[in-house]
């Protein structure tokens, strides 16, 4: 309950959750059929990045701020830029969208959105923040409970969201739990579980777990932006898909490689791994 994600809006970490989330929903539109999407851990949607929060660790200057200024993004960086770009129509950077605000943007006045988040107070200004958009539902709960009770949605096509802050041990336990229960009730929909790297040996466990449920169809997509030999420091992070959508995983290995050099230059790294079982 402590964790304030206004802290590190649009730090690198962000970039990468978001732009393959960008890329998610705009698949998910080429469709006419109306979609879902659960955030498990939806925070603020909306975050400034002239508050006391985010000055106070000014993570986004090494986050976002360098992928708006960097030349040359592919087309699969276009879905989150574009939303970057239309919250702050005067070219300076001071908005920053969240997972809510993405999905909002992206989608179709007949799509809808459940955006949990257990913090009250992050609940009460999301609540606010959506009140004059029908196709949005907050609830206050843990995310994990939202996937036993909100899956699977009446519109069966979809998207979950599983994005926590990791503050406590057991997270990638909880993960692992929270997929299964979605996957027991929604067997069809998609699947995107964020996490930390840090240590390398959690993340392979975590890796091994989910190759061994039987996914029909998932992968890994990481993004390092430090060598990765201090596994006291935030040196990467990456996305399980669970039932991807058609050629994302080519998408991403055409965004990663640009993502690395414009965060990390030199230094950055990426790879998409598969976790189907072999």
């Amino acid at each position: 309950m402590n964790y304030r994600h206004a802290y590190h809006a649009g730090n690198f970490a962000d970039v990468h959750k978001h732009a393959t989330l960008g890329l998610m929903i705009e698949h998910l539109t080429r469709k006419e059929a109306a979609f879902a999407y659960l955030d498990t851990h939806a925070g603020l949607g909306l975050y400034d990045l002239t508050s006391v929060q985010a000055e106070k660790t000014g993570e986004w200057q090494a986050g976002i701020a360098r992928v708006m200024a960097a030349p040359n993004p592919p087309p699969s960086a276009a879905p989150l830029l574009r939303v970057v770009r239309t919250l702050n129509p005067d070219g300076a950077l001071r908005f920053y969208p969240g997972s809510p605000a993405v999905v909002a943007a992206l989608s179709r006045p007949h799509d809808r959105l459940a955006l949990c988040e257990l913090h009250p107070e992050d609940a009460a200004d999301l609540r606010r923040r959506f009140a004059a958009d029908a196709r949005v539902g907050v609830h206050h709960r843990d995310g994990y409970d939202g996937i036993k009770a909100l899956v699977p949605p009446p519109e069966r096509r979809g998207l979950v969201l599983v994005d926590p802050p990791f503050e406590k041990p057991g997270e990638f336990e909880r993960m692992r739990g929270g997929l299964a229960q979605g996957l027991k009730r929604w067997s069809t929909g998609i699947y995107a579980l964020w996490y930390p790297i840090k240590d390398r040996e959690p993340v392979a466990r975590f890796h091994a777990d989910l190759s061994m449920m039987g996914l029909k169809s998932a992968f890994a997509a990481e993004l390092m932006i430090k060598p990765g030999d201090n596994p006291q420091t935030l040196n990467g992070c990456g996305l399980v898909v669970v039932n991807p959508p058609w050629q994302l995983d080519t998408a991403m290995a055409e965004l990663l490689p640009w993502l690395a050099e414009a965060l990390a230059p030199g230094i950055g790294s990426w790879r998409v791994e598969p976790l189907t079982l072999r």
